[in-house]
């Protein structure tokens, strides 16, 4: 037992010694971080239980090594569901009354509870929606659509689109329980798929997402969704393209010539840590040595999943060359650069040890929102790394803390 007393309680401080640590984006150690952030409770009872058992079976390091671990996993929970005044300052101070009072009911009551309640009434999930064809080919674009079962809608609409550096993923990965979550707020969720690369490049892609934007506006109705009330979101390179749409919807170079009289605006935007700034991120990946040397692909091609795993994040094949030699391609993919005193609301969400995306992208797209005029918020939670929402969402403290502060923004959107 007394081994067993010094495991536990180096396994806490161990894991707690992982917030401190800058990695790759490519590193391992990345997922083992996200796992410390979001099973912070487990970990903490883990050192908790060797301190105990060091005591009792005098392992006499384990007491100390175990209070340690135990005390930062605590810290850590408190540090990342802390409040913060960030509806205040976006929406003034009476912003909850923004809310009905039914509808607050279903939103989170705390930033963190150890387990997140079950929603209910259990949501209609229909799957593989095709939502747009390819033209002149058979290449179908789905999307799942999760929404209330029992017709007590919201009237709002929650698009989302998966992360992946935008080369791999798909959706429904890691968030049926926040879809859960948003659906029992009366929330429809559109959980889209859109092609990747190299299968096409950054104007393939955005295309792709002001067609679902078309196609929710389009099936409003029949969902008993106010086709003014959609809102664009998703994480890492699926929020850029949720930003990317969102700030330059009618974007003559960004929007193809079928929807140039389409209406593509949307009523907000929820980031997960999406890129802002695609100069920033290519030099951040740089810094990293993070491109290899395999040759460029085609867009077009096609690649299988091993081979495309040394391609993730290769914004050069995505924009079609490098910084030095485009630079007016990068400054129209970043988001950053179409922020005008229009732009619709907007949430950043991100931790402020994110090894993907440069936090201070994040900071400059703030500020820029703020400085048009814009309600903008932004949470950056401690000590937490890229990715981390999908990870444990049930007792994940930092996941619940966003689920918290998205249910708000888009609880204020709906009733705007």
């Amino acid at each position: 037992m007394a081994v067993l007393a010094y495991i536990l309680s180096g396994l806490s401080l161990l894991m707690s010694g992982l917030f401190f640590l800058q990695l790759k984006m490519t590193s391992l150690k990345l997922l083992a971080k996200m796992f410390a952030g979001a099973l912070s409770p487990i970990w903490g009872i883990i050192g908790a239980a060797g301190a105990v058992l060091g005591g009792i079976y005098q392992a006499l390091w384990a007491i100390p090594l175990g209070v340690i671990g135990a005390g930062m996993m605590i810290l850590y929970i408190w540090r990342v569901t802390r409040g913060h005044t960030g509806f205040e300052d976006a929406f003034g101070p009476n912003w909850a009354n923004q809310i009905p009072p039914d509808q607050a009911k279903q939103m989170l009551q705390k930033r963190w509870s150890i387990l997140l309640r079950k929603a209910k009434p259990k949501p209609v999930w229909e799957r593989d929606i095709n939502y747009w064809t390819v033209p002149d080919t058979e290449r179908e674009l789905l999307c799942d659509i999760w929404r209330p079962a029992n017709g007590n809608v919201s009237g709002l609409a929650f698009i989302y689109l998966h992360g992946g550096a935008w080369w791999i993923m798909e959706k429904d990965f890691g968030t049926r329980t926040f879809f859960h979550h948003l659906v029992a707020q009366g929330h429809t969720v559109m959980d889209v798929s859109y092609r990747l690369c190299p299968e096409v490049d950054i104007f393939g892609m955005i295309g792709d997402v002001k067609r679902a934007v078309t196609w929710m506006k389009e099936k409003a109705p029949a969902y008993g969704v106010n086709s003014e009330k959609i809102v664009l979101g998703g994480g890492s390179s699926g929020c850029h393209l949720a930003l990317l749409a969102a700030y330059a919807p009618q974007h003559p170079e960004l929007t193809s010539e079928d929807l140039q009289d389409t209406d593509l605006s949307v009523c907000g935007v929820v980031s997960f840590y999406g890129p802002a700034d695609l100069m920033e991120e290519y030099t951040h990946y740089m810094e990293l040595d993070y491109f290899t040397k395999v040759p460029p692909v085609p867009i077009g091609e096609k690649l299988d999943s091993k081979t495309t795993m040394q391609y993730i994040g290769r914004l050069d094949i995505l924009l079609g060359g490098h910084p030095q030699d485009i630079p007016e391609i990068y400054r129209l993919a970043s988001p950053i650069h179409h922020v005008k005193s229009d732009s619709p609301p907007t949430l950043l969400i991100q931790g402020d040890k994110d090894a993907v995306v440069p936090v201070y992208t994040t900071q400059a797209l703030y500020k820029k929102l703020s400085k048009k005029g814009v309600p903008v918020i932004k949470i950056l939670y401690p000590w937490t790394d890229h990715g981390f929402d999908l990870a444990a969402p049930q007792i994940n403290p930092a996941a619940h803390s966003a689920f918290y502060d998205v249910d708000r923004f888009l609880a204020i959107l709906a009733n705007k």
